[in-house]
This record gives structure tokens, C-alpha cells and sequence, in this order.
């Protein structure tokens, strides 16, 4: 009994404290609830980018004090890659990770928010700062609400540029390039491809190796080296080409049930919010990291020849493009207006980063002479 009103004493002070020192008691029920939900990937969990993801469930948790927790879904938990966007609107899944250019079905205007057209003239880290300090991420809220999707999107992992690919044999020529079939992903890029003459067949990320075992194709591109390297592709073919243009910006997206969303407190948003882009950061250094790990291998230790892409690739892609992007503008004018806004950014941005990239590629090729000579 003593020790229950010694208790209740204690409380009341504890209570009162506030109010003596001329402030407002601050009670919080809702600041122990937790908040759990998954999120559903398209990728394997071998992939570099679901450990990416792993370690932004990890921040979430952390920073929240153990209030949000996600849990991270390796592709084909529950839904298909292709389903994913669906499933979160409709809240069979809390969220999903993806590119949202598996949805151009929907609206083909989607494709621009993962891989702007090279004819566009953004680079992967332009698009990036498009999509936060450009009329991007608006665009984007835009789109998904004039299509009734109750989600928000959250761009998180900046991938791009994507190689070129792996090839049974060297391209010394487009010529060359021309009489293979080419995995590549679908629409815009798939379409440039096979109006350029190069026999373009869109298959997921599984199906790739066993096609190639069984010859369906002659080469193939997927994410980078060290995803590359997880899918098993150094092990056949052995011709390696980093630089292409189908998708020099390439950009995984996390997509969160609109409902969850408003559901969350302020702070847990915030959390959410900047882990997405803290995120951005871990994905930039995994890039540059992990990939030349990657490439490293690959010559030390797989035989592989790394090699550069034809000269003439560059300028017919871009100009079999452009007609292609034209098109879609012509059709959808939601699409043009994302591309406008692209095309304007670009042009903004192209005075002072294209002499950075310039000043970059200059100092990396000298450093390599002055290593050498000593």
C-alpha cells in the first residue's frame, strides 16, 4: 500500500513538473505505436540493390526508435515485378520497389521517370536533381493521381548508366551488332534497338541466362557488373561492353500505399522521406564500389574482355530515339509534357555539367599517363 501511494505521489509530480516550470504537460500515446510494413522488391535478394534496400529498412528502424519497421521481399513474394504498382495502390502490399517503366502500359509517359532518353541530353545525376529541385517529382505526383493510383513515390536508387551488354562475339561494327538477338528491356529502348535493325527481345532478369544456355539469344544487357556478375553472365559470353545509351539513367523507385502514408505521423514520414534520399547516396557509392569490384573479377579472374562500343552506336541510337520519343509526344500529352520539362532542364544544366564531365574525363585519362610514367 506505501509503496502503491509513493507511486502515485511520484506521478503526480512527474505530471505537475510541467506546469511549475511554466510549460504544458506533453502526453503522447501514439509515440510508442509501431508501424510495420513490406515491401515488395523485383528484385532477387542476391541483388546489390536489395541490400540497398535492406539497409534503408535498417535506417528506418533506427532512426524511428523501433516505431517503423519494413520488412524487405525478395521479387515474387507475393506479386510479379509487373504487378507491383497495382498491388500497392491497392494495398495487397504496403510498398514496392521497382522501375516505373515496367508500367508503361499504364501510361507511357512513365518510363521518363526511371530512364530519361538519352535524346533528352540528362545524364543520370541531372535527372536525379530534375526529379528534386526540377518540376520532377510534381509531374510525377501528377501523373499517378490523374490515374487514380493511391500511392507516393520515392526515387531511391540511381543506377544508370546501364552497359551495354554482354555478346557471344565482339561488335567491331553496328553491322555487327545487327545480326544478333539482343535482350533488351521493353518499350522505348527495345523500340530504338529494332528500329536501328538489331533484333530486341524484352525478357526479365531470371529468364536471361537460361535463354542464353539455350542460344533464344545472343547477347544481353541487365543492370551493371556487379549485378552482372550475380546473374551468372560473365559465365557465358565474354565480351564485355560498358558503354550504351538504352538506359543511361536508370532509377529503382520505392512506391508507399497512400493510405499507410497518411496514416503515418509526421516525423515517420520525414524519417521515410530522408532515408529515400539518404538512400540515393548509398546506391552512388555501391556504383562506383561494388561495380568496379565487379569489373575487376572479370579480368582477373573470368577472362573477360572489356571493350568499347562502336563509335557509330552513339549517334544512330540517339537519332532513332528522338523519332521514337517524338511519337509518344505526339500521342500522349502528358508524355510530352514530362519530356519538355526534361529537354528544358537539360538545356539549363548543359553549360556547366558538360565542362565538369569534360574537366573529369580529362584529369582521369592524365592521372593514368602520369601513373604509368612513373
Amino acid at each position: 500500500m506505501l509503496q502503491s501511494i509513493k507511486t502515485r505521489i511520484a506521478g503526480a509530480l512527474c505530471l505537475s513538473m510541467p506546469l511549475l516550470l511554466g510549460g504544458a504537460p506533453s502526453v503522447s500515446v501514439a509515440a510508442d505505436e509501431v508501424y510495420e510494413f513490406s515491401i515488395q522488391t523485383a528484385v532477387p535478394n542476391a541483388s546489390l540493390y536489395f541490400k540497398l534496400l535492406t539497409k534503408f529498412s535498417e535506417q528506418i528502424d533506427l532512426m524511428s526508435g523501433g516505431r517503423l519497421k519494413a520488412e524487405i521481399l525478395p521479387a515474387g513474394s507475393v506479386v510479379g515485378p509487373f504487378e507491383i504498382l497495382d498491388a500497392v495502390s491497392d494495398n495487397v502490399v504496403t510498398a514496392g520497389y521497382v522501375w516505373p517503366n515496367y508500367f508503361t502500359g499504364k501510361n507511357s509517359a512513365f518510363v521518363l521517370f526511371s530512364n530519361a532518353p538519352a535524346s533528352t541530353g540528362l545524364d543520370q545525376d541531372s535527372l536525379v536533381a530534375w526529379f528534386y529541385r526540377g518540376d520532377g517529382l510534381a509531374l510525377y505526383q501528377e501523373l499517378l493521381d490523374e490515374m487514380d493510383l493511391n500511392v507516393r513515390p520515392f526515387m531511391v536508387q540511381p543506377m544508370g548508366p546501364d552497359p551495354l551488354g554482354w555478346f557471344k562475339e565482339p561488335i567491331e561494327t553496328l553491322e555487327d551488332f545487327r545480326g544478333m538477338k539482343f535482350r533488351s528491356p521493353p518499350g522505348i529502348p527495345g523500340e530504338t534497338y529494332e528500329a536501328m535493325g538489331i533484333s530486341a527481345v524484352g525478357l526479365p532478369g531470371g529468364d536471361i541466362v537460361p535463354a542464353a544456355q539455350r542460344g533464344v539469344i545472343d547477347a544481353a544487357e541487365w543492370i551493371g557488373p556487379a549485378d552482372d556478375r550475380n546473374l551468372g553472365l560473365q559465365k557465358i559470353w565474354k565480351y564485355y561492353y560498358l558503354q550504351g545509351l538504352h538506359q543511361q539513367t536508370d532509377v529503382g523507385q520505392i512506391f508507399i500505399n497512400g493510405d499507410f502514408w497518411e496514416d503515418l505521423p509526421e516525423d515517420l514520414q520525414e524519417i521515410i522521406t530522408v532515408a529515400a534520399r539518404a538512400n540515393i547516396a548509398e546506391t552512388l557509392n555501391a556504383n562506383i564500389y561494388d561495380n568496379s569490384v565487379a569489373l575487376h573479377e572479370f579480368i582477373d579472374k573470368e577472362n573477360v574482355q572489356v571493350l568499347d562500343t562502336p563509335e557509330e552506336y552513339y549517334a544512330e541510337f540517339i537519332r532513332e530515339e528522338k523519332k521514337i520519343t517524338e511519337k509518344y509526344a505526339e500521342e500522349n500529352p502528358f508524355f510530352k509534357k514530362v519530356l519538355n520539362s526534361q529537354i528544358e532542364f537539360a538545356k539549363m544544366v548543359y553549360p556547366y555539367r558538360s565542362r565538369m564531365l569534360t574537366l573529369h574525363d580529362f584529369m582521369l585519362k592524365e592521372a593514368a599517363k602520369a601513373r604509368e610514367i612513373e
